[in-house]
């Protein structure tokens, strides 16, 4: 029983911090464009890199 008296106030500390984090990136916005990162990361616009030759051989 008395580990209640560290693991309660860990579990609501947790939670707590968890909670904090979520309304801060609501209030940074950061659910703004749901489907953006998600274009972007399959978006093929980069540049090919050209191979170049080994001219010593």
């Amino acid at each position: 029983m008395n580990v209640l008296v560290y693991l309660l106030p860990l579990a609501l500390l947790l939670g707590g911090l968890g909670l904090a984090g979520f309304v801060w990136s609501l209030r940074t916005r950061q659910f703004e464009d749901l489907q953006g990162a998600g274009w972007r990361a399959i978006s093929d616009d980069d540049l090919p890199v050209l191979k170049q030759k080994d001219k010593s051989s």
